[in-house]
């Protein structure tokens, strides 16, 4: 399976995870998955730590790619195409940027998109794998 994590599921995979649920963890760790990272993850972290919501004790360019490579991750490209896609999705759909762009990315790239959040797991045109189970 090619999964990519949505931003909270790849802060609970560096460091909370037991936030993730028993299929879950195991889907990141098995080495015949692939797991994907987007920079739009970097972005929203970049966020969280800027408005003091969250604290990493490291660079978050130190953080990410050590994210990458503890998970055996890789950076999947953010496009044109991706961006245009976020805002041609069947509506009615998430109205966060990062969100559709997470959603995008999976559909274009055929990958599973693993995420806690419910309207992602509601949307029916994408592959979704629920972070929590």
């Amino acid at each position: 399976m090619k999964i990519l994590l949505d931003t909270h599921v790849l802060i609970w995979a560096v460091e909370k995870p037991e936030e993730l649920g028993k299929n879950s963890k195991s889907l990141i760790e098995d080495g015949e998955n692939e797991i994907f990272i987007s920079p739009i993850s970097t972005l929203e972290i970049a966020q969280l730590i800027s408005s003091g919501r969250i604290e990493i004790n490291q660079t978050l360019n130190s953080w990410i790619k050590k994210a990458l490579r503890n998970l055996k991750a890789e950076t999947v490209t953010f496009t044109h195409e991706t961006a245009e896609t976020a805002y041609r999705m069947q509506e009615p759909f998430h109205k966060d940027p990062a969100d559709r762009i997470l959603v995008a990315t999976a559909v274009l790239e055929n990958l599973t998109l693993m995420t806690a959040d419910e309207r992602i797991l509601n949307y029916k045109h994408a592959s979704t794998v629920n972070a929590r189970k």
